[in-house]
C-alpha cells in the first residue's frame, strides 16, 4: 500500500490528529516528520480524551509503530512525560521509534526563546516559547546536539562544550543572564538516556522497510501549511515545513512513495498568535464567540483562545496545490450547525480594488485585503449523529459541495462531532 500524507490547508488546529487517528487503523507505521512539541494533536475515543504532544496520532493502535522522524525537534523531558502519560492510560508506549537523528530542544533554546519574544516587544511572533525555533537555527547552523548523541557522553559534552561557547556568550553580554553549567546540563540529559536508548532507531530504514513491504505508512505533519516556514505568512510561521513535500527531508521517503495527499480543513477558519486573517470575525464578535464556545477554540498546549473567522477558500485552494492534495478532509462541521447563515471568503480585494483568486505573495498586499464573501443557507440543528452523507441536512450537504466546487478537490471525509466514530466517510471514499 502507499504512502500517505495528511497536512493542514490552513493556521494549523484543523483536527488532523482525529483523521490521522482515524486512517491509521489501516496502517503499519504513523510517523511524524516535522515540528517539536509546539503543536497539539487531540483524540477523542469513546468519549476518553487523548493530548498529544510529539508522538504521533496512531499510537492508539496496538498494531500501529508510532515513529518520531528526523524531521522533529525532540525535548527528551517532554517525551518521557508524555510516556508516562500513555502508560497511565493503559497504552503501551514501547512501540514507540525515535530517529537517533532528530536535534534535542535543550534549556537554553527555551531561554533564548523566551528573551528573544520580550526584546522584540510589539513586532513578536507568538511563539509558543518552547525552543523550537533555536533549535531548528542551531541545526542549519550545524552545532544541534542530536539524539544519537546521547549514546556517546563524550561526544555529548564536546558538542555541547563547542555550542555554549556562543549560547552563554549571548546570554550573559546581550541578556545580562547567567551562564549554563556544561557539567549539571550534561548530566541532567545522561540521566535520561537510559530510558530513551530502547527506543532510538534508524527510522528511514523501518519506515522503507514497510513501504517495500506494501505496508501503508501514514506521514502525519504538525502545524498547517499556512505556518510553514517558506510557505506561510512569513515572519509569523513555525520554524519548521509543515507542506507535504517536506517529508522527504523529515521522514525520508521519496516524492514516488507518497500517493495520497489528505488535506484538512476546519469549516471555519482560526488562528493562534500574531499574523495576517483576512477572513477574521471581529473581536467580541458573537459568530466568533460561538466559535469558541462550540469549537473548544483554545490552544491543546498553550491554552490560548484561536482567534476565529469564516472558512477562507482562498487560501485553502493555495494550500491544497501547494500540497498536491488527493483528497479533502473536512473536520468541525457540527460546529456551525446553530448558525441560519453562513459566509464563506471566495476572493480578496485589495486596497486598489484589485480581486485576487489566490493568496497574494507580497506581504504588504495579504495585511490589507479584505475578504469577499459568498453567503449559503445553514441548516440550524445538530448533525452529531449523522452517519452517512444522506443523514446530513440539505444545506450542510450544500456547504459540502460548494467547497469542492470552489476548491476543485473532492471531500471524501466530513467530522460531525469530536469523536473517532464521528465521521461520515463520502461514497467515493468508503
Amino acid at each position: 500500500m502507499p504512502g500517505a500524507v495528511i497536512v493542514g490547508t490552513q493556521w494549523g488546529d484543523e483536527g488532523k490528529g482525529r483523521f490521522t487517528d482515524y486512517l491509521a487503523k489501516e496502517a503499519s507505521l504513523c510517523v511524524r516528520y516535522q515540528g517539536g512539541h509546539n503543536a497539539g494533536h487531540t483524540l477523542v475515543v469513546d468519549g476518553e480524551v487523548f493530548k498529544l504532544q510529539l508522538v504521533p496520532s496512531g499510537v492508539l493502535y496496538p498494531w500501529v509503530v508510532p515513529v518520531i522522524g528526523n524531521g522533529v525537534v525532540v525535548d527528551p523531558e517532554v517525551l518521557l512525560a508524555e510516556l508516562d502519560m500513555l502508560e497511565g492510560r493503559g497504552i503501551d508506549s514501547r512501540r514507540i521509534r525515535l530517529s537517533g537523528n532528530a536535534h534535542l530542544i535543550m534549556p537554553y533554546h527555551q531561554e533564548l526563546d523566551r528573551l528573544n519574544e520580550r526584546y522584540l516587544g510589539k513586532a513578536k511572533l507568538g511563539t509558543t516559547k518552547r525552543g523550537i525555533g533555536p533549535a531548528y537555527a542551531d541545526k542549519a547552523m550545524r552545532v544541534g546536539l542530536r539524539v544519537q548523541d546521547l549514546l556517546d557522553p563524550k561526544i555529548f559534552r564536546e558538542k555541547l562544550d563547542l555550542v555554549l561557547r556562543e549560547k552563554n556568550g549571548v546570554l550573559t553580554k546581550v541578556y545580562n543572564r547567567l551562564p549554563v553549567d556544561a557539567a549539571a546540563l550534561a548530566e541532567q540529559y545522561m540521566a535520561l538516556t537510559p530510558r530513551l536508548e530502547p527506543l532510538i532507531a534508524d527510522t528511514v530504514h523501518l519506515v522503507h522497510q514497510a513501504l517495500d513491504a506494501q505496508q501503508w505508512v501514514l506521514l502525519e505533519g504538525a502545524q498547517a501549511t499556512f505556518l510553514d516556514l517558506d510557505h506561510g505568512t512569513y515572519p509569523f510561521v513555525t520554524s519548521s515545513n509543515p507542506v507535504a513535500g517536506a517529508v522527504g527531508a523529515g521522514a525520508g521517503v521519496g516524492p514516488r512513495d507518497v500517493e495520497r495527499i489528505v488535506g484538512v480543513v476546519k469549516a471555519y477558519t482560526t488562528r493562534v498568535g500574531s499574523g495576517p486573517f483576512p477572513a477574521e470575525l471581529p473581536e467580541g464578535d458573537s459568530v466568533g464567540d460561538l466559535l469558541v464556545e462550540r469549537g473548544a477554540e483554545y490552544g491543546t498546549n498553550t491554552k490560548r483562545r484561536r482567534r476565529t473567522g469564516w472558512l477562507d477558500l482562498v487560501m485553502v485552494k493555495h494550500a491544497l496545490r501547494l500540497n498536491t492534495c488527493t483528497e479533502i478532509a473536512l473536520t468541525k462541521l457540527d460546529v456551525l450547525s446553530p448558525l441560519r447563515e453562513l459566509k464563506v471568503c471566495v476572493a480578496y480585494e485589495g486596497d486598489d480594488g484589485a480581486r485576487y483568486d489566490h493568496v497574494p505573495y507580497h506581504q504588504s498586499v495579504v495585511h490589507k485585503v479584505r475578504p469577499v464573501y459568498e453567503t449559503l443557507p445553514g441548516w440550524g440543528h445538530d448533525i452529531e449523529r449523522a452517519e452517512r452523507l444522506d443523514d446530513l441536512p440539505a444545506e450542510a450537504q450544500q456547504y459540502v459541495r460548494f467547497i469542492e466546487e470552489v476548491a476543485g478537490v473532492a471531500v471524501t471525509f466530513v467530522g460531525v462531532g469530536p469523536g473517532r466514530e464521528q465521521t461520515v466517510v463520502l461514497p467515493r471514499a468508503a
